[in-house]
């Protein structure tokens, strides 16, 4: 039996409307379900706990979006139960990477056809992330797309966002450890990725794997804020790592510490002044 883990307010309304034809499509297939409904930030990770538990499931699904995805996917660690995840929400980043569909029922096909596979997930300070997490112009972009969030969907709040950006960046300076090397520096990017994706489909890192038992560390060193839109058509067509300012590394642990910092973790604002990030392979199993 599938759970399927909808968050009615995501895509401002749009999960609501797909869930009932999600739920048409599995009654027409004949696929046993449940469908439950969020109520509260949090309660995702524990519908999605009890429905592991339960002998039946064969996978809890994730109607929302990359916010309910790592809610679901934080109830799912280590159970041994698959999850997929159906884009209903504004940015829908991960499922980019996991080459999920972005249509819903096209999505829902998708993970009825497909097996499941272990993911990674990455481990931040006291949580887990799944997607990517950063500081830096893309923190400042993403807090200038949160207005345009309620009128649009997709790329397009993250464009105006880019936009309203380049006028309100300011350098970031972080020390930051990579497996026991430390550097310091201003940065335009900082970035630690499970995904590839970032701001409703900006290629941050075309070469992370979220199975591959490593993160991925992208550093773009501070630019003047004039430069910057000339770096911007690169950003959007998957070429910053071919920047001559951009450092990549792969790696096991990573420490950035910047006193204030604001970070981006899975789309989600937090701020710290000590980051430590970690890649915990395998835990989690999805359809992809």
């Amino acid at each position: 039996m599938l759970t399927l883990i909808v968050n009615p307010a995501a895509g401002s309304g749009y999960a609501a409307q797909e869930a009932e034809n999600i739920r048409r499509e599995l009654e027409n297939r004949g696929v046993p379900y449940q469908m439950l409904f969020t109520q509260q930030p949090g309660h995702a990770t524990a519908l999605a706990a009890e429905a592991a538990r339960i002998p039946a499931c064969t996978g809890v699904i994730a109607l929302g979006g990359d916010g309910t995805a790592y809610e679901v996917a934080c109830g799912m660690l280590d159970t041994g139960v698959p999850m997929g995840i159906i884009p209903v929400g504004t940015g829908n980043d991960f499922i980019k990477t996991i080459h999920t569909p972005k249509k819903p029922l096209e999505a829902l096909d998708f993970i009825l056809t497909h097996p499941a596979r272990p993911v990674d997930v990455g481990q931040l300070n006291d949580r887990m992330f799944l997607n990517v997490c950063g500081t830096g112009f893309d923190v400042t972009v993403l807090e200038c797309t949160l207005s345009a969030k309620k009128y649009c969907r997709g790329i397009f709040p993250y464009l105006i966002g880019l936009i309203k950006g380049i006028f309100k960046y300011r350098p970031v300076h972080v020390r930051y450890t990579v497996d026991g090397a430390t550097q310091e520096r201003d940065v335009l990017v900082c970035s630690i990725a499970n995904g590839r994706y970032i701001g409703g489909g900006i290629p941050i890192c075309l070469d992370a794997r979220p199975d591959d038992g490593e993160l991925d560390l992208v550093i773009v060193e501070n630019r003047p804020r004039w430069v910057i839109p000339f770096y911007l058509p690169g950003l959007l067509m998957g070429k910053v790592l071919k920047f001559g300012v951009t450092t990549h590394r792969r790696c096991k642990n990573v420490e950035i510490v910047s006193p204030g910092m604001t970070l981006n973790v899975d789309g989600e604002i937090q701020h710290m002044d000590k980051a430590t990030f970690s890649i915990q392979p395998g835990r989690l199993l999805m359809f992809w």
